[in-house]
C-alpha cells in the first residue's frame, strides 16, 4: 500500500520541502519501503494543477528532492507508491488530476469492470490502469451529481464501491487551490491531521517511524520548538529544521506522523475532513458502516499500520 502527505496553507504559498524530504519520516523516507512511483502534486499562481511524478523511488533519483525544494504552492498532494493494482509507469503513478483538483489513494479494491459501467463517459478520464484513477473518476462523477460539492462526492464515491466492492482501504486526498479533503475509510490504514498555527512552538516527542535526517539539516535542541527561527523536530535518531514554519499556519494530512511534533491525531474510522481556505477544519464520521467486503492487508504488507 501506498503513503499519502496532503499539506493546506490556505491562501499563502509556502514550500513542502520539510515535510517531503526532511523531516524524521519524511515520503522521501517512506519510499524506501514504497519503490514504485513518487510524485509531487501542487497549484500555480493561477491556481492551476501542477503534477511532477516519475515511476520510480523518491530516494532513487534527484527528480523528487528537485521538485520538493523548488515547488511553492498553497496546496499539495504527495504520494510514495507501493503498487497493488497497474503497472509501474508513468501514467499510474499518484497523484492524479481531473476537472482542476489533484487526487492521490492509499489501498485497493477489486472488480473494476463493475465500476467502469457505473463511470459511464467518465470511464474516458481514466488514462491509466489502476483502481485509484477509477476511484477519482467516480469521485468527479458524483461530484457533478451532487452539484459541485466535493465532500458529497467523495463520501458517495466511497460508500458506492464499499457497497459492492472487495475492498482494502478508500483512504484519499483530494485538493483544490486552497481547499483539501482527507477521508480514512475503513480503519484498516492510518491517516493523520495536525493543524499548526502561526508561531507554533510546541515541543516534540522522537517519531515513531524515525528515520535518517536529510544532509544538511540543522540540528536544535531535543524537545523543542523555536519560534524565532522555525520548527525543529527531533527523532530518535536524527534532528532537522524546518525554516520558516513559524510563520504561516497550515494544515497536514499524512498516512504517518512525519515528525515528533505534539499534535497528531488519527482520523477516525470513516472520518472526512475538509481544510477550507481559512484553514478552518470541518470534520465528520461520514461512513459509519463496514465495507460490504472487507479485505484484510496480507501479512508482511510493509505498510500495515499499528
Amino acid at each position: 500500500m501506498c503513503r499519502l502527505l496532503g499539506l493546506n496553507a490556505g491562501r499563502e504559498p509556502v514550500s513542502a520541502l520539510f515535510w517531503l524530504v526532511d523531516a524524521p519520516d519524511s515520503l522521501e523516507v517512506q519510499s524506501n519501503r514504497n519503490v514504485d512511483g513518487s510524485g509531487i502534486g501542487f497549484f500555480d499562481s493561477a491556481g492551476a494543477p501542477v503534477l511532477d511524478k516519475q515511476p520510480e523511488a523518491a530516494f532513487a533519483g534527484q527528480e523528487f528532492r528537485r521538485e520538493a525544494k523548488r515547488a511553492r504552492s498553497v496546496t499539495f498532494v504527495a504520494h510514495v507508491r507501493y503498487a497493488t493494482a497497474g503497472a509501474r509507469s508513468m501514467r499510474n503513478t499518484h497523484p492524479f488530476t481531473m476537472d482542476g483538483r489533484i487526487m492521490a489513494h492509499n489501498g485497493g479494491f477489486g472488480e473494476l469492470g463493475e465500476l467502469d459501467a457505473q463511470l459511464g463517459r467518465y470511464r474516458d478520464l481514466v488514462q491509466g490502469d489502476t483502481d485509484s484513477e477509477r476511484y477519482f473518476a467516480l469521485i468527479t462523477q458524483q461530484i457533478d451529481i451532487h452539484g459541485g460539492d466535493v465532500a458529497a462526492g467523495i463520501t458517495a464515491a466511497a460508500r458506492w464501491i464499499a457497497a459492492r466492492l472487495p475492498v482494502s482501504s478508500l483512504n484519499a486526498i483530494v485538493a483544490t487551490a486552497g481547499e483539501l479533503w482527507a477521508l480514512r475509510y475503513p480503519g484498516q490504514h492510518a491517516l493523520h491531521i495536525i493543524e499548526r498555527p502561526a508561531g507554533a512552538s510546541s515541543p516534540v516527542r522522537p517519531s515513531r517511524n524515525a528515520g535518517p535526517a536529510s544532509p544538511g539539516a540543522a540540528s536544535g535542541p531535543a524537545g523543542t520548538g523555536d519560534a524565532a527561527t522555525g520548527l525543529h523536530a527531533r527523532s530518535t535518531t536524527s534532528s532537522v529544521h524546518a525554516p520558516g514554519l513559524h510563520t504561516v499556519p497550515s494544515v497536514v494530512v499524512a498516512s504517518e506522523e512525519l515528525d515528533g511534533e505534539q499534535g497528531w491525531r488519527m482520523l477516525a474510522d470513516g472520518e472526512l475532513v475538509h481544510v477550507r481556505a481559512d484553514l478552518t477544519v470541518e470534520s465528520a464520521v461520514v461512513l459509519p458502516e463496514a465495507p460490504a467486503h472487507l479485505v484484510p492487508l496480507p501479512p508482511g504488507n510493509p505498510n500495515i499500520d499499528t
